[in-house]
């Protein structure tokens, strides 16, 4: 299984729907009066975690998600339909940052979390909530409001059941392909899996569990050495941590690898050395001939605080204590709660983010006697018809609301200056 631990998307709400202006035109009833029904509010996005998902790697392929646009009103007060949601499914262990500030904007680390990312626009009123005593015919209706826009960085910190660990060329990749489904590259190199690697393993009865096998640790990687903290990341989530020891000790001898191993664990986090662990001596099949070898290396696996029952010998090529291993783990997991892939939860828990500020501008001096005020509150009111009396009045309406004026004249601003508002010149009286 191909894995990729980040991506970035860009997300946006729908547009909510215009309100309509339009009056009743019925025989028999003269001035019918206005109604125009509002628009419907534009769809929203949502991040919600799947349990079958292992992988951000989809999101390599596409990365923008738009909502459907709210429909517009219609006449006789009918209100326009409601842009449909979209949502998103990403892996359980996923965060949510804010791909500008890097903030961290959510933790989705369970199954059953539905997260609000960005929020579709509000449709605009109809002409029938303009009318007053004065003004009886409104020809005014609302536009729908812009739905919210978010750049947004996925990252994935696995959360798997067993994380097979160990140096380089331990032999774990040969091993979860013996174990599971999974096909990684193998080769007699160090650094041959680049990414971990995913395999889910069969119990039998219904029930499976997620293995990982991690990046080879070499010495210092909590450092950054090596592949270092960009994989050490993901054995942070994982529940039992399967030290897997070269036994043959080609490369390094057992022992001084197992230290290497809990050393750079225990450096980058204390907290993971104290998991529940197992360990398994690989490459027995070396040490066929070595009637003692067994007793050596549980001599160290017992110095090291191992169990003589949380050890296992095995050979990843002959098969050789394949079903040990196996039984060890399903003993290990066994009373925790399983993953069960491709079940959804009955009922999904609502997060919402906050909302991304659209209220707000920002002025700035351009030259001499001409000033520019931005933001996204300006684009929609600068998305009206200013040739249209009502649609002038209500936007100046709301200029005036949001004190424009009185912040440009603290900034220094004087009659007769030009305020730029999204390439429309007005003047400062």
């Amino acid at each position: 299984m191909r894995f990729a631990d980040q991506a970035q998307i860009h997300v946006k709400g729908g547009k909510g729907g215009d309100g309509a202006a339009t009056f009743r035109r019925e025989k028999f009833v003269p001035r019918g009066g206005p109604d125009g029904g509002d628009g419907g509010d534009g769809g929203s996005v949502y991040l919600e975690t799947d349990p079958s998902l292992l992988t951000l790697l989809d999101f390599h392929y596409e990365d923008e998600f738009e909502a459907e646009d709210g429909q517009p009103g219609r006449s006789k007060k009918l209100y326009g339909k409601k842009g449909k949601d979209i949502i998103i499914k990403v892996p359980v262990g996923t965060i949510v940052k804010d791909a500008d500030t890097g903030e961290v904007l959510a933790d989705l680390n369970r199954p059953g979390l539905r997260l609000l990312v960005a929020r579709g626009g509000k449709g605009g009123r109809g002409n029938v909530h303009f009318a007053t005593p004065t003004r009886r015919a409104p020809k005014f209706a609302e536009k729908g409001y812009p739905g919210e826009e978010r750049d947004l960085i996925l990252e994935l910190k696995l959360v798997a059941d067993v994380g097979l660990v160990g140096l380089p060329n331990a032999g774990k990749s040969t091993l979860i392909s013996r174990l599971t489904a999974a096909h990684p590259k193998i080769a007699d190199y160090p650094f041959t899996t680049l990414a971990p690697v995913l395999g889910i393993m069969d119990l039998g009865d219904g029930r499976s569990v997620v293995i990982a096998d991690m990046p080879g640790i070499i010495e210092d990687a909590h450092e950054g050495k090596g592949l270092g903290l960009e994989f050490l990341k993901h054995i942070e989530r994982t529940g039992l941590l399967t030290y897997v020891i070269d036994a043959s000790g080609f490369d390094t001898p057992p022992e001084e690898a197992l230290e290497i191993v809990k050393k750079e664990l225990e450096e980058y986090n204390p907290e993971l050395v104290k998991r529940p662990s197992i360990l398994a001596f690989n490459k027995m099949d070396v040490l066929a001939y070595d009637e003692n070898a067994k007793e050596r290396l549980l001599d160290i696996a017992r110095k090291h605080g191992f169990k003589d029952e949380d050890v296992v010998f095995v050979s990843a090529v002959t098969g050789e204590g394949l079903d040990d291993l196996r039984r060890l783990i399903r003993s290990k997991v066994e009373g925790h709660v399983f993953k069960h892939y491709g079940k959804k939860p009955e009922e999904y828990e609502l997060i919402k983010l906050p909302p991304v500020p659209f209220y707000t501008y920002e002025i700035e001096k351009i030259g001499e006697g001409e000033w520019k005020v931005t933001g996204p509150i300006i684009r929609y009111l600068m998305s009206y018809d200013l040739n249209n009396t009502a649609s002038f009045n209500y936007v100046m309406h709301w200029l005036k609301k949001l004190r424009i004026e009185q912040e440009l004249r603290k900034r220094g601003a004087k009659e007769g200056d030009t305020i730029w508002l999204e390439g429309k010149a007005f003047d400062l009286f």
